[in-house]
């Protein structure tokens, strides 16, 4: 197991009920895949720093993990196709 920051901005169309549902699928995906999620920081809605799918803010959060190294693709293929993703990045914190 090694550990992994897994940063995601959420579209800002989502109310607050489907912002949380879209954390906890992802958390979801990152146990069914064999990990664990040990901390969880939610930034909330910022102003991005260029348009992104023509919208100017976007809900950061930001996951602390330990998965296995071959959840990382996995999940980043989760994250690339879900329609209220917009930008993510998984960064291994180890070593």
């Amino acid at each position: 197991m090694r550990e992994y920051e897994v940063g995601f901005i959420i579209h800002p169309r989502l109310e607050e009920e489907e912002t949380n549902a879209v954390i906890e699928k992802v958390k979801g995906w990152i146990v069914d895949a064999g990990g664990e999620v040990t901390d969880v920081d939610i930034w909330g809605r910022r102003t991005l720093a260029y348009p992104i799918q023509h919208q100017r803010e976007g809900f950061y959060v930001f996951l602390q993990t330990r998965m296995p190294p071959e959840a990382v693709e996995p999940l980043e293929t989760n994250l690339r196709i879900s329609e209220d993703v917009m930008r993510h990045i998984v960064v291994r914190t180890d070593e």
